[in-house]
């Protein structure tokens, strides 16, 4: 795969989810001078509409302003806009129904999502689809305010038609995110990458429970490898995901941004902003799914989608768990 170099495009980007990943490509997307319409809700809208959307990273503190709506309808949606889908899996198929009543038809739909369940429920809908694998250290806590802590890029992305091929909505997005400060690549087979990243997330509940940097034992490699066993079973793709992305060092260090404390992935936001749901069915429960169609048990992966529900229902502090309580709770013992 080779890196793209940018070039001027004159296209709208319509953002559907301006949290921590649609926010910080709303704000750096306008900020390098890019035409970007956010479709936002409650706190996060009613901020952006007032003082526009805060970005900090490693070096710079910046205000981006940028048209704001609650729903696709008010837009006035264009045949040649671009649609970054960006909102939580569990959120994929209302974004996609209020979009094709907004009018989208043939516009490309990028899912720049976790998890590899959205780009199969964009097909349901519309007939140009497209994956990205999102690879940014984002953070969204507070409404008005994002935070990515990537240098010197914010971020990777690959990207790529579904179910396969590149095409030149695909070259154009790439340009339209280099330009902006991303690293981005095309993809032949974008579901390859989706499949890798989606082994990384599944420890995305075992870090809201425990906290940040706290020691899962094994749990997250088990994980992964009840994981593989699904992917064999099923003859699907996927990178290896304990061999170092060799981009990551040229393109994207993780460090400090001044004033703002890291607190964890995309789980761990959410459950801190206590936004009443979780992803967790579509990471670790896409496991499962994908295991029972295959009939392979996946208890583990099971066990972490209960535990996010349990956090869910019971407003579970993030971080507030030990490895025995997560025991006691699921009534399984991970460690052996």
């Amino acid at each position: 795969m080779e890196l793209l170099s940018a070039n001027k495009i004159d296209m709208r980007v319509i953002i559907v989810g301006v949290g921590a990943v649609g926010g910080t490509l709303a704000a750096a997307l306008t900020l390098a001078g890019h035409e970007v319409v956010g479709i936002a809700r409650g706190a996060q809208l009613e901020a952006v509409r007032r003082n526009g959307l805060r970005l900090q990273t490693p070096q710079q503190d910046r205000i981006a302003r940028f048209d704001c709506v609650g729903n696709p309808s008010e837009i006035g949606l264009q045949p040649d806009d671009i649609v970054l889908l960006c909102v939580k899996s569990h959120d994929t198929v209302t974004a996609l129904q209020q979009l094709r009543k907004a009018g989208a038809d043939g516009q490309p739909i990028f899912c720049t999502q976790n998890g590899i369940a959205n780009e199969r429920e964009a097909l349901r809908y519309f007939p140009n689809v497209h994956g990205v694998t999102v690879m940014m250290p984002s953070m969204y806590l507070h409404p008005g305010e994002v935070a990515v802590f990537g240098e010197p890029n914010f971020g990777i992305f690959d990207i790529g038609r579904v179910p396969a091929g590149i095409d030149e909505a695909d070259t154009a997005l790439v340009d339209l995110l280099v330009s902006a400060n991303f690293a981005a690549y095309t993809s032949q087979d974008i579901m390859m990458p989706k499949r890798s990243k989606l082994l990384l997330n599944l420890g995305n509940v075992v870090q809201a429970a425990l906290g940040l940097g706290v020691d899962s034992g094994d749990l997250i490699p088990r994980l992964r490898a009840e994981a593989e066993a699904v992917y064999r079973a099923r003859g699907l793709k996927w990178q290896d995901v304990n061999k170092p992305d060799p981009r990551r060092a040229e393109h994207m260090r993780v460090v400090e941004v001044p004033g703002v404390e890291r607190v964890g992935g995309s789980t761990l936001q959410s459950l801190l902003r206590d936004a009443g749901s979780i992803e967790t069915d579509f990471l670790n429960g896409e496991i499962v799914l994908q295991g029972r169609l295959a009939g392979i048990e996946t208890p583990l992966n099971a066990a972490m989608a209960r535990l996010g529900a349990k956090m869910l229902r019971d407003r579970v502090a993030p971080g507030s768990m030990t490895l025995d309580d997560i025991d006691r709770t699921l009534g399984l013992d991970f460690r052996n």
